[in-house]
């Protein structure tokens, strides 16, 4: 078996990373991190509550505690985005499960960002407002989470070709992806923050980040098309790419609609697999793909690249 040397590079690359942060010494310490941001965080902000902190310092440090919450529930986003770009590559199925997750626990720090912007003790004057929002968020992330329980039950793993080959080369363009899709979500996420907390810019990170990944779904959509033109996972991956798009919308609506939008992306990927599952092409179909399989067999042996 002959493995091209760039092949071998990405497959290391990507399976170094993965296990730095999936496998259980990564999980430790990013918990460990999470622990620790969340203690200095209550920390910094009582010492600016209390006047203690250097004047540059405490400029961009919030006097509510609640923002630390905000500041944590951030962070597991970040790490959820990077479990999310792992599972690109294993199941498009699962990643877009993933993307809905995310959206879930952004509409539960969303909670925390709101009342953050009130004044410590909470009264209920000012917290009467948002008690409709409030509530929208939380049942909103409750729907989102319920559903997303008969969603997973859904995937059944099949590969995209019968053809060993075939199905690692994919498998090597979606690292590829997956990898450069690192990289732009950490220009994304060192972007924003610079300029939120030095300049005071609205921190968009995951909006960007989102619309990054509807090009990537297209992207992953036209490589699968590269090994079987099948109307079934065409249709499923360009949905799959509208929920996505929508997830996008959903993250700049106001919190009743992010709520509401949330709800239907979930909904929407449900019952997009639910009808993959359930979808039976037609013979003509059949006969086609079944005469470029034998075709391809006819052909000399390419080259493989595998894990």
């Amino acid at each position: 078996m002959v493995i091209n040397p760039f092949y071998n590079t990405i497959n290391k690359t990507f399976d170094q990373v993965e296990h730095a942060f999936e496998g259980a010494s990564g999980q430790r310490r990013i918990g460990t991190l999470m622990v620790a941001v969340f203690l200095l965080g209550l920390t910094g902000i009582q010492l600016n509550r209390f006047g203690l902190l250097p004047p540059q310092i405490a400029s961009i440090t919030p006097t509510n505690h609640l923002e630390a919450i905000e500041l944590v529930f951030t962070l597991l986003l970040v790490f959820e985005v990077l479990s999310l770009l792992f599972s690109l590559v294993y199941s498009v199925s699962i990643s877009v499960g993933k993307q809905v997750e995310i959206l879930s626990l952004v509409l539960l720090r969303d909670i925390f960002k709101e009342i953050s912007n009130l004044h410590e003790p909470i009264i209920w004057k000012e917290v009467s407002g948002l008690v409709l929002d409030i509530s929208a968020l939380a049942f909103g992330a409750l729907v989102i989470f319920v559903i997303l329980n008969y969603y997973y039950r859904q995937i059944h793993q099949e590969p995209l070709s019968p053809d060993d080959k075939e199905t690692a080369s994919f498998i090597i363009a979606k690292k590829l992806i997956a990898l450069l899709m690192m990289i732009g979500f950490l220009v994304i996420l060192v972007y924003n923050w610079w300029f939120s907390l030095f300049y005071g810019a609205k921190n968009q990170t995951f909006e960007s980040f989102y619309t990054l990944l509807v090009f990537s779904d297209i992207l992953i959509m036209l490589f699968s098309m590269r090994y079987g033109s099948s109307y079934r996972v065409a249709f499923r991956n360009s949905g799959f790419a509208v929920s996505t798009l929508l997830i996008r919308v959903a993250l700049i609506t106001p919190p009743l609609y992010s709520a509401m939008l949330g709800v239907g992306c979930a909904l929407l990927v449900l019952g997009i697999r639910v009808a993959y599952n359930y979808y039976m092409p037609s013979s003509y179909q059949q006969k086609r793909e079944q005469k470029r399989r034998e075709k391809e067999s006819d052909k000399q042996p390419i080259v493989c690249f595998t894990k």
